[in-house]
This record gives structure tokens, sequence and C-alpha cells, in this order.
């Protein structure tokens, strides 16, 4: 249950990220609304999901899923620039925060 809530997390923090640029500078009100829902949702889980996960995978799964998820909805919905290397690397992350979490261990 834990890990779900870090999913979770992970997802609303590539929402949180998303409306950041949507919300240009805080200048703009629902994409800043929403930058604060996803933002406190995303910090909450993560919180209640560290009362039993180590902190080192759980902090890593969570940025990588929020760092993956925002490079892959900016090239697919922003038009962010699409090249083989980005993918590779977005990959390299996505295995990387797959491996830490399997060495992770529940308290």
């Amino acid at each position: 249950m834990a890990w779900l809530l870090v999913i979770v997390a992970g997802l609303l923090e590539t929402g949180f990220a998303v409306c950041l640029k949507l919300s240009h500078g805080f200048t703009r009100l629902w994409p800043t609304v929403a930058f604060c829902v996803f933002a406190l949702g995303s910090f909450g889980l993560l919180t209640l999901a560290l009362k039993r996960l180590d902190v080192g995978p759980a902090y890593a799964v969570w940025t990588g899923i929020g760092a993956a998820g925002t490079a892959i909805y900016g090239m697919v919905f922003l038009g962010d620039l699409v090249s083989t290397l980005k993918i590779v690397s977005i990959s390299l992350v996505i295995i990387g925060v797959i491996g830490l979490q399997l060495s992770g261990s529940a308290h």
C-alpha cells in the first residue's frame, strides 16, 4: 500500500510541475490553484508513505516518476523537443527507479 501512495504522489508531482509551467509565474489563477492542489496531494501522500518506507528509495521513486512523467508530458502535449537521447535518458531514469524500488525495504 505504501508503494502505491508513492506512485500516486509521483503522478501528482508530474501534475504540479506541469501546472507550474502553465501558471506563467503564478499569474494565471486556475493553473496556480491546480499547482497547489497537486503539490499538497503529492507531498501529503509521500509523507504518509514515508511512515512505512525507507526515505532513499521512496524519494527516488517519487522524484523519478515526477521527472519522467513531466518530461513525457512535455514532449507529448507541450511541444517539448523529442530526441533519441532524451528518450534513452528517461528510460534510464525509469530503470533506476525500478531498481531502487526493488532494493528498498519496508519497516
